[in-house]
């Protein structure tokens, strides 16, 4: 069985995903803020969208949810204390629940402190995961509505239990800055030296209008391995580790 996961470019640097089951065509969109690029997306690919995911109630994920609950005539799902922050939600999730996608089951893990309510998705037969904003390719979203506490059990003990070759689907274009934080903390560690003249390399392709981005222009997805062996954050030794360098970042 095939999950075919398109990357799509919203906003200034926002992935979207529509991810569909090559079997049945039966799909989800995950993280959608303007619903012109994913509906075009939809229409090339064929896809039969089922159900709206958003991995938290921010509006750079979520605005378009209604617009495209309408169009596709489908439910929106985000975790159940979003119900009334959430753009178009219909059904809440929590941990451990588990979404259908044609052949495909994505569960749900709870990793809050960017927000409250902010969830992961996991596919475990695709061997990939959509972080949102709370991993990124080597980085992390802000602490808005958490404590670093709740950032390290999300990050350090949720997420870095994940298998090593799992896919990382983020929420954001940010890992060229993110690498550079990364060489500010740990200045010698040549598996981030080696990642960041890469990335830089790649995104020196980029050209124009985001949303004409390509794949050769994407940094996305990174893996949960690459994430251990080069993200400050899942690298912390502890949350009081993890906050003071979160603090750094906020003022990098």
């Amino acid at each position: 069985m095939t999950l075919r996961i398109e990357r799509i470019p919203t906003l200034s640097d926002n992935y979207t995903y529509l991810v569909v089951c090559d079997e049945t065509s039966h799909a989800a969109i995950i993280d959608a803020p303007e619903e012109g690029p994913v509906a075009l997306r939809v229409a090339q690919t064929g896809a039969q969208v089922k159900l709206i995911l958003s991995t938290h109630h921010h509006p750079d994920h979520s605005m378009a949810n209604p617009e495209l609950a309408a169009r596709y005539g489908v439910p929106v799902y985000g975790h159940v204390s979003d119900a009334n922050r959430m753009p178009g939600q219909t059904n809440g999730i929590d941990e451990g629940d588990e979404i259908r996608i044609g052949n495909h089951v994505a569960r749900v893990l709870y990793i809050p402190s960017h927000t409250m309510g902010h969830v992961a998705y996991v596919f475990d037969q695709a061997r990939a995961v959509f972080t949102g904003d709370m991993l990124f390719a080597a980085g992390c979203g802000r602490l808005f509505e958490g404590n670093a506490e709740m950032m390290y059990d999300a990050l350090c003990r949720k997420l870095a239990a994940l298998p090593n070759d799992y896919l990382v689907y983020c929420g954001h274009e940010y890992t060229e800055n993110n690498l550079r934080f990364a060489l500010s903390v740990e200045p010698e560690n040549p598996e981030i030296k080696e990642r960041y003249e890469a990335v830089r390399e790649l995104r020196a392709r980029a050209a124009g209008d985001w949303h004409d981005a390509t794949p050769a222009e994407m940094t996305i997805p990174s893996t949960i391995a690459l994430e251990k062996a080069t993200n400050p954050f899942m690298r912390a030794e502890d949350a009081a580790e993890l906050g003071r360098r979160r603090t750094l970042k906020d003022n990098f």
